[in-house]
C-alpha cells in the first residue's frame, strides 16, 4: 500500500505535487469514489485509480531523457499563446507521457531533463536536495570584482536573498563578460534577476548541468536517455553525494 499522490506519480501522470493539488480539488477517484484526502493509501495492483475520469496504468515504464532546448521553445506540455513547447522535440521519439524537471526561460537554452517518474522529479526540485544547476552566461558590461562577490555572497531579490553562487571561468570580452555560474535554488528567472540586480542584463543564458547530469557534447534541439548512473546519483544526490 502507498499513498495516492505517489501512485499517480509512478504512473507518469503528474508530479507528486500536483497530484496531490489534482487530490484537493476531488478529480482523482478510487474505485470509483471520489478521494480529497491526501493520506489515502491505495494498492496500485488492485485498485482502480481515475485522474479526471481516465484510468491511470501502474506499470508505466519509467523513462529519464536529457533535452538540449534551443532559445525560442518554451518549457511546458502547452503554451496557451502557441509558441513551440520542448514536447515538440521529442514528439514521435517517445511514446510515454512526459514532465519537464524545472524550467528554462523562452530565451534560454540549454539542459532540461524529462521524465515520467513523478516521484524522482519532485526529489530533484526539493530545497533539501539543493541539486546544482550550472550555466554559461554572457552578461553586458565589465564585471568587478565587488560585482563578483555580492553574487558568490547572495543578491537581495523582492522574493528574499539568493543562496551563494559559485563563480568559476570569468573572461572578460571587449566589452562584456563571460562566466560559469551555479546556483542551488529553482527560483523564476533567477539567474537573470541576479545580474540585473547589480546592473548588468544577461545577453545569453545556457545551462550545462543539473547536478551528475551534464549537457556535455548533445546537439541543439537533440535528446538522450539517462544512463544507469546518472539515474541512481540524481537519486541519491543530497544523501550521498554531501559526502565526497
Amino acid at each position: 500500500m502507498i499513498r495516492l499522490q505517489k501512485a499517480i506519480a509512478d504512473a507518469g501522470v503528474a508530479s507528486r505535487r500536483e497530484a496531490e493539488e489534482m487530490i484537493r480539488q476531488g478529480l482523482v477517484t478510487v474505485n470509483g469514489q471520489v478521494i480529497t484526502h491526501l493520506g489515502t493509501q491505495v494498492d496500485p495492483e488492485h485498485c482502480h485509480i481515475k485522474v479526471r475520469g481516465k484510468l491511470i496504468q501502474s506499470q508505466q515504464k519509467k523513462v529519464y531523457l536529457a533535452l538540449n532546448k534551443p532559445i525560442g521553445y518554451v518549457t511546458t506540455l502547452k503554451d496557451p499563446q502557441n509558441r513551440s513547447t520542448i514536447m515538440e522535440l521529442i514528439r514521435g521519439g517517445i511514446k510515454a507521457r512526459l514532465f519537464p524537471v524545472g524550467r528554462l526561460d523562452c530565451n534560454s537554452e540549454g539542459l532540461i531533463i524529462l521524465t515520467n517518474d513523478g516521484e524522482l522529479a519532485n526529489e530533484i526540485m526539493h530545497p533539501r536536495r539543493r541539486m546544482p544547476k550550472t550555466y554559461l552566461v554572457k552578461v553586458k558590461g565589465k564585471l568587478t570584482p565587488s560585482k563578483l562577490d555580492k553574487l558568490k555572497r547572495g543578491v537581495h531579490l523582492p522574493d528574499g536573498l539568493t543562496a551563494p553562487a559559485v563563480i568559476r571561468n570569468v573572461r572578460p570580452l571587449p566589452v562584456n563578460t563571460f562566466l560559469e555560474i551555479t546556483i542551488h535554488e529553482g527560483r523564476k528567472r533567477e539567474i537573470r534577476r541576479m545580474f540585473d540586480k547589480i546592473g548588468h542584463s544577461v545577453l545569453k543564458l545556457k545551462r550545462i548541468r543539473i547536478g551528475p547530469v551534464s549537457l556535455g557534447g548533445l546537439p541543439l534541439g537533440k535528446f538522450r536517455k539517462l544512463n544507469s548512473d546518472e539515474i541512481k546519483r540524481l537519486t541519491t544526490w543530497g544523501v550521498k553525494e554531501k559526502k565526497n
